[in-house]
């Protein structure tokens, strides 16, 4: 592995410097559709080194028909890479449009760690700080009424964000080439920030909504009959109970307890309450 390493430090340009055949719609959409198992050989050696090798080989065997150009960006490629995964295609399309120009190899090398890096956050404030909590929200919701379509609504939403992205972002980012890095770049910090803050608050109407705590105080523990503490604590500070359990389940998820143990103790505590007639 060592000798691999130092071996393309010290080669810069392919053998073939013809710039390559321009990748048709195609073997681009075929290379977007094979990214979905770039996590399929993970490691902790290199990550999903494997998987990225594996999305773009299609493309680089158009692109490379000098044998000795093909083994050496298929090794250079085999390199440490870590990337949000669904949105590796805006990597793969600017490192491909890079080796149809036949760039230097140590350009590309240095700039798909550049692409890779930024994507984690932009993909966490898109996919599971925003898109998850509301598509699963509505899915929810529908559950929640009886529908059958719930799971379905759920799965279809958050999917059709998901596919337009990787196949979008496939076909973006092999057209304006190392450009995208400057655009992603640009607003980066600012937009993962804002998707965020809508995720959170997203987030927060459906503790308020999902969330349902009814607190009886039974009449044995009452001198006059039946005392409503439910509506104290809503004048107190509406939904106050519905927080407080989902902060105390964050605590406990911080803690590193599974949520399969979140959930018995929530079982738990809802047999208690259901025993002692205070839930």
């Amino acid at each position: 592995m060592a000798s691999n390493t130092e071996a393309l430090k010290s080669q810069r340009e392919y053998i073939d410097k013809t710039e390559g055949e321009t990748l048709d719609n195609k073997t681009l959409n075929q290379m977007a559709w094979r990214s979905m198992f770039l996590q399929a050989s993970f490691n902790y050696e290199r990550m999903q080194a494997g998987g990225w090798l594996y999305s773009i080989l299609p493309g680089l065997k158009k692109i490379h028909k000098n044998k000795e150009d093909l083994s050496t960006s298929m090794k250079h490629n085999m390199e440490f890479f870590n990337c949000h995964p669904f949105l590796i295609t805006f990597v793969m399309g600017i490192i491909l449009s890079l080796e149809q120009k036949k760039a230097d190899v140590q350009t590309i090398r240095a700039l798909r760690v550049a692409a890779m890096g930024p994507l984690g956050g932009i993909g966490d404030a898109i996919f599971w700080f925003t898109l998850l909590p509301i598509s699963a929200g509505i899915g929810a919701n529908l559950s929640l009424q009886g529908s059958i379509l719930g799971p379905i609504i759920f799965f279809v939403l958050f999917n059709i964000v998901h596919l337009g992205l990787r196949f979008g972002l496939m076909h973006w980012s092999y057209k304006v080439g190392v450009e995208g890095i400057t655009k992603l770049t640009k607003n980066a910090k600012e937009f993962t920030r804002s998707a965020t803050v809508l995720g959170m608050i997203v987030v927060g109407a459906l503790i308020a909504s999902y969330v349902n705590i009814n607190i009886v105080t039974p009449e044995y523990l009452s001198m006059s009959g039946t005392i409503d503490l439910q509506k104290i604590l809503d004048s107190i500070m509406p939904c106050l109970l519905p927080l407080g359990l989902t902060f105390g389940m964050y605590g406990l998820v911080k803690k590193n307890v599974s949520p399969l143990v979140n959930i018995l103790v929530l079982v738990v505590i809802g047999l208690i309450g259901a025993f002692l007639g205070i839930l």
